[in-house]
Order: C-alpha cells, then structure tokens, then sequence
C-alpha cells in the first residue's frame, strides 16, 4: 500500500531519483546528502496544490512572503555546510516550511532551528512529527539574533538574505566550525564563513536569490 509519505506521479521515489540524478549533474558529489533528499518527502513541505512540482529545481511559495528553495540550493548550501565532514550541533536561521530543516536532521546528530512566523513554525513541527525527526529543537524568535544559550554551533545555515555578517552568529560559531548564508540586497552572494584558530574566513560560492530576513517576530 503506498503512503502519502512514498508519493506517486509526481512525487513519487522514480520522481526522487530523477531529482538526485539533476544535483548530480550540477555538481553536488557528497553522496550522503544526495540519499537524504533522495529519500525525503519534499512534496510534504509544500501546499498540496505544488505538491506535483515539489521535485522541480525550482524554488516555490509558502505564504508570508516565503519561499522554499530549489533542491539545488538546498543542496549546495547543506554540501558547503558539511565539507566533507560530520556534522554535530547545527543551527538554523529560518526554518520556513521545515524542509531544510529535515535535511539537515538527517545529517547532524542535533538540529536547532529558529523562524520569526509563527504558523510556519507550527506547520514545520507538525511535518517533523509525522516524519518522527525528533532531534530537531525549534524557537519561535528572531533569527539574526541566533539561540546563544544552545551555542556553540559547528555549523550555522542562513535561509534569508542578509546585508552583513551579524557578529552574534559568528560569536556562535565553534573554532573549525562552518556558517553558509547569502548575503545581499539586489545581487546576492552565497558566501562561506569559517571560524578559525586565528580569526574569521570568508569566502564567496556563487550568485543566488532569496527573500530578505527580516527583524522581528510575527504570530
């Protein structure tokens, strides 16, 4: 019996692996986050009306103002993030719908996610019960700020463009750890933050596009 969790047509695990073999060719290489999205139920985290264009490469509305990125950059931005390397305590500034979030939940053993809306942080918690993620922690705040009483983090992952580097977040950053955020207003940045024995490391991926964060806490 298929569930709603394996899909069919469009969301199906054929559809999934179409959408892997795309990361593939784009050039995504880390092979554990390539099974990981492969496996996950995107079409879950968008409306039921998108559900069919869930595995598209293409990012798609939330409400509020928000969107859900592409799987590439989901894809690139997790691949940054990780380096290569195990991943322990994470941090999340902007949990939107959650799908990022359950990637990320897949790879690191703890998962700390902070989102300013609050109906999109009650809807990512209900898809992070029905999935049975439960080594997600999420806080209903403003983002730019962090969760410093859970810091320090070996990796922090921005959803939402920023003009700068907000110094809480780095303060939060473990030594070795590695924080992926784009940063920009019109042109935007993908840009690579590494927390080093001597200092901070910036290093900019490629162009991209997402929705500006914004400062404060809605309902």
């Amino acid at each position: 019996m298929t569930s709603r969790f394996d899909g069919i047509g469009m969301t199906s695990m054929r559809t999934r692996a179409r959408m892997v073999e795309r990361l593939r060719e784009r050039g995504i290489r880390d092979e554990e986050l390539l099974a990981v999205m492969g496996s996950l139920p995107r079409h879950l985290f968008v409306d039921e009306a998108l559900a069919s264009r869930a595995y598209e490469d293409m990012s798609l509305p939330l409400g509020f103002g928000q969107t859900i990125s592409s799987p590439y950059t989901v894809a690139r931005m997790t691949e940054a993030l990780r380096g290569g390397r195990a991943l322990a305590k994470v941090l999340e500034v902007g949990t939107g719908c959650g799908y990022q979030t359950a990637v990320l939940a897949h790879l690191a053993k703890e998962v700390y996610s902070v989102e300013r809306i609050g109906a999109l942080l009650k809807r990512a918690r209900a898809a992070f019960r029905d999935l049975r993620l439960y080594n997600v922690r999420l806080k209903h705040g403003d983002g730019q700020h962090g969760i410093p009483e859970a810091a320090p983090f070996d990796g922090i992952i921005v959803t939402a463009a920023m003009t700068h580097v907000p110094r809480a977040l780095t303060e939060q950053l473990s030594v070795g750890g590695r924080m992926v955020l784009p940063l920009g207003t019109q042109e935007q940045v993908l840009h690579l933050i590494e927390r080093t024995e001597s200092g901070i490391r910036e290093s900019a991926l490629e162009s991209v596009k997402f929705v500006p964060l914004i400062p404060g806490v809605v309902s």
